[in-house]
């Protein structure tokens, strides 16, 4: 199962940090973008996915994580553009992730994940505390104040295309969308919300060519 890293991004809205890339096996039967409006199938990311699952680029885990012990401190890097954490036996494979966090330290790293947060809290939670950020990907507001309510983790959430800078969840929790969505001028780079354990829940609207998929899981359709 490889991992690829990018030492510097060329999307507009990461900025120019480091990002990586994990297979597509990684990624849980629970996330409902898997199979229909999923961002990072499509263009040339789509492509790199492939050639990343496939094996055909990337290194094995313990390549991957040498890779991250050589980041800069103190900087930020994005981990999981495409792909989500390791797994073993359809859990969160703790054993990698002690290692990514020990290869973090310091060094302001951030993802992703749709696994089942109830199944993996105790390693999401080390992953926090550890400083290697782990948001809970929630499928729509309503989902998003379950999560919060776990105490866990950050969560982001998918959000209807309509929906304005800022609003709120059903039980009344703070969404703000991305703020590399709403100005072209902000990047993960300058903006770091994802990486900070203690801030508002952060919306995303769908987007690429499976956005209409995407928007349809975000009305909790």
């Amino acid at each position: 199962m490889n991992v690829h890293l990018t030492d510097i991004s060329s999307n507009k809205k990461t900025g120019r940090i480091p990002v990586s890339t994990s297979t597509a096996d990684w990624c849980p039967d629970s996330c409902p973008l898997k199979e229909a409006g999923c961002y990072a199938k499509h263009s040339h990311l789509g492509i790199h996915w492939k050639k990343v699952t496939s094996g055909e680029r990337g290194t094995d885990w313990n390549g991957f994580t040498s890779k991250i012990r050589k980041l800069p401190k103190h900087g930020i890097w994005r981990h999981n553009q495409a792909g989500d954490l390791p797994v073993d036996c359809d859990r969160i494979d703790s054993v990698k992730m002690r290692q990514l966090i020990a290869a973090n330290r310091n060094r302001g790293g951030f993802t992703y994940t749709h696994h089942n947060p109830v199944d993996n809290a105790e390693i999401i939670a080390e992953s926090n505390a550890g400083g290697f950020t782990v948001n809970l990907s929630a499928n729509n507001p309503a989902q998003a104040d379950e999560y919060a309510a776990m105490n866990i983790a950050p969560v982001v959430t998918l959000v209807p295309q309509d929906t304005a800078k800022v609003s709120t969840t059903p039980a009344g929790r703070k969404i703000v969308i991305c703020p590399a969505i709403s100005s072209d001028k902000v990047t993960c780079q300058s903006c770091r919300l994802c990486q900070k354990v203690e801030r508002p829940i952060i919306g995303f609207t769908p987007h690429g060519s499976g956005k209409k998929s995407a928007n349809l899981v975000a009305e909790g359709a």
